[in-house]
């Protein structure tokens, strides 16, 4: 629905006190926790034709944000992931590069160099990832030293224990610096770490709370934690996108990151796209995922549909 006086008026000043932000994000409707699975589940039953297949292959290779993260990364390992970025199959050149490549903010200028002219991005973690845990001035100084490098995205954490203790203003004031700190050169991917939020409820609430900051992406997880991005959480972050562009008229990207592997698993994530928030979220612009071995798999299917034989992990290289 397009963007009344009066919603925008509102939400502008649900950030006024921690009492009207609180109010807010309690306000919100319920999950319902078994309409939601059920929902998912069933979306995710849905089959495509083969041509379809093809597509959404192709799409979702161009939305991976191919990603390393480890202690053990040095250059060498950095520059061959951007090379895998921008030829993802060096045998056919007709395959997409992938959306970005993610790492940690003193391999950014590396991983700019590798991937220079392809038009794939560098994403960095930053704000103390994983955990978030330090002073705001170090998280600041995380992004400004990964901005300063060439990062174009950054993709931060939020304080979980500010958020599970209802300090919701204290999270909202920190996104909001790090977006400041983003400057107009990079955008911005909040990551809630769902697995760690406990409730539906707090998922809903973690989305609104971002967008409202200013995110442009909300993201589910790091991929460090046992439970990382489902269909379930991923359906709900979507809904919630979708709700604050009918009330604002602003359009926020998500990213489902860990535990999404296969390409059977990438296809029902982008079912769960186009039929929750719409074909204007199907573009690498506005949905991504945050993966490691998923673009793997879909080289290996791409190819299968391609010559009718499944190559294997030997055809592909080990990240």
């Amino acid at each position: 629905m397009p963007t009344t006086a009066s919603s925008a008026h509102v939400l502008s000043d649900v950030a006024a006190s921690d009492s009207t932000l609180r109010r807010f994000l309690h306000g919100l409707p319920g999950v319902d926790a078994v309409g939601l699975e059920a929902r998912a589940a069933s979306l995710g039953t849905r089959s495509i034709k083969t041509t379809a297949k093809a597509y959404a292959i192709d799409l979702a290779i161009s939305m991976v944000d191919l990603t390393t993260l480890e202690g053990a990364d040095t250059p060498g390992k950095v520059r061959a992931l951007g090379a895998k970025a921008v030829h993802p199959d060096p045998t056919d050149r007709t395959t997409p590069t992938t959306a970005a490549v993610c790492v940690y903010p003193d391999m950014v200028a590396v991983a700019k160099e590798a991937v220079a002219g392809s038009g794939v991005k560098v994403a960095s973690v930053a704000t103390a990832f994983p955990a978030g845990r330090a002073a705001l001035d170090v998280k600041l100084a995380d992004v400004r030293e990964a901005v300063a490098a060439g990062a174009d995205e950054i993709d931060m954490v939020i304080d979980r224990g500010a958020f599970l203790a209802g300090r919701y203003l204290k999270v909202y004031d920190e996104i909001v610096a790090v977006k400041e700190a983003c400057g107009t050169s990079a955008r911005l991917k909040v990551i809630f770490e769902t697995g760690e939020l406990s409730t539906y409820d707090n998922i809903r609430r973690a989305s609104w709370l971002g967008m409202l900051a200013g995110a442009d992406f909300i993201k589910t997880s790091t991929g460090k934690v046992a439970v990382n991005a489902t269909p379930a959480n991923t359906l709900l972050m979507l809904e919630a996108v979708r709700d604050f562009r009918a009330q604002t008229g602003v359009q926020v990207g998500v990213k489902p990151a860990g535990g999404i592997r296969t390409s059977k698993d990438a296809i029902k994530f982008l079912v769960l796209v186009n039929e929750t928030a719409g074909a204007d979220w199907l573009d690498n612009h506005w949905f991504r995922f945050g993966a490691s071995s998923l673009l793997n798999d879909l080289l290996m299917q791409r190819q299968k549909l391609a010559t009718g034989r499944y190559s294997g992990p030997d055809y592909v290289t080990v990240d």
